[in-house]
């Protein structure tokens, strides 16, 4: 057996002496282009988790976070608006003193437009989501999709364009008041109301004649079909008579915003 080592046929043995000499053969550079690449990725990757997990959800919980504390500052900056507009308020009444019926004229405006604190005899809605792993508790119903088990917008608008009906003289969702631009929206499992973010469960309370309260509710098709998930599925739903009851002032902007054409 030859000492020599075997090569395909087609090619050339190298000549004694020139193996120092080697030539980028197109596989080669392609080689090493790959391992380049993949230590750019590999870099990259470093770079990007500086030193952690980058495959758990951290991130995911660092968005949660974020969106809290956001939250959180929309509060505060709710807050922070509402004494400024009342000492603007108070100084413009000093400064510029109406009549009687002035004042009476700009209270009432104010009390329309939900800027003002409310008092009156109230009922509150509470709706919840069912147990992550419900079951069909009645004959004849398939068993539960998660989109079943959880509380949806039109559930949080079905009880509030309800309790307008059923002659509701304000009403707050959660610690929010409600005014004629606000608008209910959920996101996920969430709901995003006037730049602040909640979790179930959700609680609706207005001012008003309670019997004509809860017999708008019981009259409403939207809640009527959302009964149905409640004695199928196990969704929360409480309606309770809360007597006296207090609700805050929006403390938020009145401006209204709009979408204006690009010239």
């Amino acid at each position: 057996m030859s000492n020599s080592a075997d090569f395909p046929s087609g090619t050339d043995r190298p000549s004694p002496g020139t193996g120092r000499r080697r030539r980028w053969r197109p596989v080669r550079v392609l080689t090493a282009g790959v391992f380049a690449l993949a230590g750019l990725l590999f870099m990259t990757s470093f770079n990007t988790a500086k030193g952690t997990n980058i495959r758990t959800d951290d991130s995911l919980l660092k968005l949660s976070d974020l969106i809290q504390e956001r939250s959180r500052k929309n509060k505060d900056l709710d807050q922070s608006t509402g004494s400024l507009r009342d000492e603007v308020e108070s100084l413009a009444r000093r400064d510029s003193p109406g009549t009687k019926a002035d004042d009476a004229r700009l209270n009432a405006l104010e009390r329309n437009a939900g800027t003002k604190k409310l008092s009156g005899q109230a009922v509150s809605v509470t709706l919840t989501d069912a147990p992550p792993h419900a079951t069909a508790k009645l004959p004849g119903y398939p068993e539960p999709q998660p989109n079943d088990l959880v509380i949806h917008q039109q559930d949080l608008q079905a009880v509030v364009n309800a309790l307008w009906q059923g002659g509701a003289e304000g009403i707050k969702v959660m610690d929010q008041r409600l005014i004629s631009t606000s608008a209910v929206r959920c996101v996920g499992n969430t709901l995003i109301l006037q730049g602040r973010v909640y979790s179930p469960p959700y609680k609706v309370t207005a001012i008003g004649d309670p019997d004509r309260l809860k017999k708008a509710l019981a009259a409403s098709p939207e809640i009527q079909n959302y009964m149905l998930y409640v004695n199928a599925y196990g969704l929360g739903w409480k309606v309770d008579d809360d007597g006296a009851v207090t609700l805050p002032g929006y403390s938020g902007t009145v401006n209204l915003h709009y979408a204006k054409p690009v010239d």
